[in-house]
């Protein structure tokens, strides 16, 4: 249990950050989902428009820290390899 004036003010600022990433990670995880049912659905210009509507929200959790570069660029260069394929093999 925090003790201090600093300790506990440091704590309510942790669980105000917690929660508004944990709102971030949602949203950017729903736009995932988005992209990868549109891919399962085989409509490549669905998937395209959900991958273009993902790419500022995966962009913006890393500006606010919620997400690792590298992480998002691995998943971007991922879906779209896989947006591609959906119209060939459709």
């Amino acid at each position: 249990m925090a003790n201090t004036d600093q300790s506990k003010k440091r704590a309510r600022q942790s669980e105000a950050r917690y929660a508004v990433n944990k709102a971030r990670r949602s949203r950017i995880r729903t736009f995932l989902r988005k992209v990868e049912e549109a891919i399962a659905s085989g409509d490549q210009a669905a998937a395209a428009a959900a991958l273009k509507a993902a790419q500022p929200e995966l962009a913006r959790g890393v500006t606010k820290g919620v997400l690792h570069k590298n992480t998002v660029a691995r998943k971007m260069s991922r879906l779209s390899a896989r947006v591609k394929t959906t119209g060939a093999t459709a």
